[in-house]
């Protein structure tokens, strides 16, 4: 009998393979740049001093090309450190924190703990939604965070030079920044932006636009205040479709000092370094599939379409699309581009290689907008417990926030010790419209462990079992 040969293809473990592939294509320009530095390090010693002082007394240099090329090349460095963008430092944010004291089967199935705050016209049978129980919920929730920032940060208020305050559903006048300007007494000149409307991804829209502002305003810092106001957009109906938002929306907000000032970059924590937006509002089901109105009994509410997750999906690809390019290595990108050729001249049911985004990431931020919302994620993104560990987190504990979630989320990685100096973090936030929104942070020197924030007394206690079904 003639000796079988072994099966290498099994035995060979192929995610050493892809290590090497992705090692040999991430450093392809140091392997080969390495071999010619040694070549010629190696034919300077083979010439010896006088053959190479010959040399050089062998070159002849005219005062006329000197002094061209002396100040070509201080043009071009004065054009490029002029065309590049300013630093955008994230120096530090603050969590609002709701105090201790605060529709059966889908609260069953939300992922929610017990410590999730609803405001206090909520906990009332009927509920009481008034305006100024409305204003009264937003004063406790934008002065706790902003106060807490001051402290923080040592920041006072005269020195912030704009203000952006986004909150979806509750738009009064005067607006919610009017409201943070009287109470603190901003400067009169500061340049303030009230945003309204835009979804969960709101957050990710104001840093956008701090950014953009910070890019034509040398020298200045912004502060941007995520928050939702729950008080005059609980839905007091009974339509199914429009009951979800009551059982996972909570109260929260946060409050982010962002800095283009170079004096602040060795405290600030982290740095901006891409914004990507991604906006599907000119489909009709994207449009309509987070839609407030009515319900047959005149109710207001928000009504969740069934086509959400799909709708969503399709979001998160346009986003990742523009995404990939700007942060993956090139070992994923060929791999991505061979498939994608692979596909159109080959085989069209090959199936297509979705890029690992943890070669890009050590962290990610994904908007705990509810439990099927970080189920799809981790599925599509192929991410393990551990990296949707805050989101999840994050919804058990605070619930959905809204566009604040993002920064519960950073502050349990921040506040478990996990976040190093280099590391990469990315947010991921969605919105109706519908939009799907990322930021892209680096991290500025190795976080200690905070002792305050909304996590410093229950951070011991997680990360906690959640079971599919919590009955009640």
């Amino acid at each position: 009998m003639p000796k079988i040969l072994p099966d290498f293809l099994s035995s060979v473990k192929l995610k050493y393979v892809k290590l090497g592939y992705q090692y040999l294509v991430n450093h392809i320009l140091y392997l080969l740049l390495v071999p010619v530095m040694v070549a010629i390090l190696l034919e300077v010693l083979r010439l010896g001093p006088e053959e190479i002082v010959n040399l050089w007394h062998s070159l002849h240099f005219d005062l006329v090309q000197i002094l061209c090329s002396s100040f070509l090349i201080i043009f071009v460095a004065t054009v490029y450190f002029m065309s590049k963008p300013r630093t955008i430092y994230l120096v530090d944010y603050a969590c609002y924190k709701p105090p201790v004291t605060c529709r059966m089967r889908i609260l069953e199935r939300s992922g929610l703990g017990e410590e999730t705050c609803l405001p206090p016209a909520i906990h009332y049978i009927p509920p009481t939604p008034t305006m100024e129980a409305a204003r009264g919920e937003a004063e406790l929730v934008i002065f706790s965070a902003m106060d807490s920032l001051f402290k923080k940060t040592g920041l006072k208020p005269k020195d912030i030079d704009i203000l952006i305050v986004n909150c979806s559903l509750f738009s009064p006048t005067p607006s919610l920044s009017a409201m943070v300007i009287n109470k603190y007494k901003l400067r009169s000149n500061i340049k303030s932006f009230n945003l309204s409307g835009m979804g969960c991804s709101a957050g990710v829209i104001s840093i956008d636009l701090a950014r953009d502002l910070l890019q034509v305003h040398p020298n200045s810092n912004a502060v941007v205040v995520s928050t939702e106001i729950i008080t005059p957009n609980y839905y007091q109906g009974n339509e199914r479709a429009m009951l979800l938002p009551n059982c996972l929306f909570r109260m929260g907000g946060a409050a982010i000092l962002l800095s283009n000032r170079r004096s602040e970059s060795r405290r600030a924590k982290y740095r901006l370094v891409h914004v990507v937006r991604t906006h599907k509002g000119a489909d009709d089901k994207a449009y309509r599939c987070v839609f407030e109105e009515e319900d047959k009994e005149g109710n207001v509410g928000i009504s969740l379409s069934k086509d959400l997750m799909a709708i969503a999906g399709e979001a998160l690809k346009s986003n990742i699309t523009t995404m990939g390019p700007l942060v993956l290595p090139a070992s994923e990108q060929l791999l991505f581009l061979f498939t994608l050729i692979g596909r159109k001249i080959f085989n069209p049911k090959w199936k297509p290689y979705i890029p690992d985004f943890k070669q890009a990431f050590e962290h990610f931020c994904i908007h705990a907008g509810g439990r099927a919302v970080i189920d799809e994620l981790q599925k599509n993104l192929q991410l393990s417990a551990e990296h949707v560990e805050a989101s999840r987190m994050t919804l058990h504990r605070f619930g959905n926030t809204s566009s604040s979630s993002l920064w519960y989320e950073l502050s349990y990685v921040e506040s478990k010790g996990r976040m190093k100096k280099g590391e990469r973090v990315w947010q991921i936030a969605f919105g109706s419209g519908f939009k799907c929104n990322s930021a892209v942070w680096k991290c500025n020197k190795t976080i200690k462990t905070p002792v305050d924030g909304p996590w410093a007394d229950c951070i011991d206690r997680y990360p906690v079992h959640i079971p599919e079904i919590v009955k009640l």
